[in-house]
């Protein structure tokens, strides 16, 4: 695949999704990255902004299995990854597979369910794969998770735990719209909500296609440096606790690849990932609690970090 038809693709997915989503294009953006990257995507926000909108045009605008897991309290692992049930006919066992196995899995509110069943995601996320009783089984491919959470000062939510938002490539926030773009909303739904509009404009093929591309994106090993000494800063920084993993350093990189690739480029520039610093590192940054009251957040210390680490000069060849 060129580099022509992965930015045509991808520019087209975006146009599709922009349907919807008004006024938002970095976060389009960065959704479709985090796609592009084979990563999963957290979208955190209050409600009412269009997390879940955002999920749905995105899955609408792939021609790919998708299913809707709603967590509440009462969800159980097995509602989320499924079950063995006896067979009274061949007096076996069948699994029933729960709705995980899908390739777009839309974990919606993810927050207002247990720690138990937050964690039945885990395995799938990170490995590809889960077991039940005994037996491993491989998830389709794509297989890409978008999650939504509503901030955890709003009663009934359940505080996701560091290692599950490790496993998000990103988190991103939708905010309120403009006066003009609400405007454009309320006007864009008079007789019929747009999402019912929008037309799958990708093949589950397509995208496995486009996410070997991506992966073909030159990233000079000044900038692999870059990203490392990013992530670097993060763990000394003074009112951190704890710093972004090395999984970080990765997912910058792989960020950095699918922005130059939506951008036409075939290589990374250290803009691509000053552009997705927050959204990769401020989930993995855990802020000491004395400076947390003090007002003191993961945003303000990944925007300390940029500040601090030079920026590499590339220098084309002649």
């Amino acid at each position: 695949m060129t580099m022509h038809d992965l930015t045509a693709k991808t520019n087209r997915l975006i146009e599709e999704i922009e349907t919807v989503i008004v006024g938002k294009r970095q976060t389009v953006r960065l959704t479709v990255a985090g796609l592009l990257c084979g990563g999963h995507i957290l979208i955190e926000d209050i409600p009412g902004v269009g997390k879940t909108m955002l999920a749905r045009s995105l899955a609408r605008a792939l021609d790919c299995t998708f299913r809707r897991i709603q967590f509440t309290p009462d969800l159980l692992p097995a509602d989320v990854i499924g079950v063995s049930i006896y067979n009274q006919g061949t007096a076996q066992f069948e699994f029933r597979p729960g709705p995980v196995f899908a390739n777009i899995v839309l974990a919606d509110e993810i927050n207002r369910a247990t720690p138990k069943a937050q964690s039945a995601l885990l395995e799938c996320m990170e490995e590809f794969t889960i077991t039940v009783d005994g037996v491993t089984r491989e998830m389709p491919q794509p297989f890409f998770v978008i999650a939504t959470d509503n901030p955890i000062e709003y009663e009934g939510t359940y505080s996701l735990p560091e290692a599950q938002l490790d496993r998000f490539l990103m988190r991103v926030r939708l905010g309120y719209p403009t006066p003009m773009d609400e405007v454009d909303i309320l006007t864009r739904q008079v007789k019929v909500h747009p999402i019912h509009r929008v037309q799958p404009v990708l093949t589950g093929e397509d995208l496995v296609e486009l996410q070997a591309a991506v992966r073909d994106v030159h990233v000079d090993d000044s900038l692999k440096e870059y990203a490392v000494n990013l992530v670097d800063r993060t763990r000394s920084h003074p009112s951190v606790e704890l710093g972004a993993s090395p999984r970080g350093s990765l997912a910058l990189m792989r960020c950095g690849q699918a922005l130059a690739a939506i951008s036409g480029r075939g290589y990374v520039t250290p803009e691509d990932i000053k552009s997705v610093a927050h959204a990769v590192l401020g989930h993995r940054v855990i802020v000491k609690p004395e400076q947390r009251l003090r007002g003191i957040g993961a945003e303000q210390i990944v925007g300390d970090v940029l500040r601090a680490v030079d920026v590499p000069v590339l220098v084309e060849s002649a």
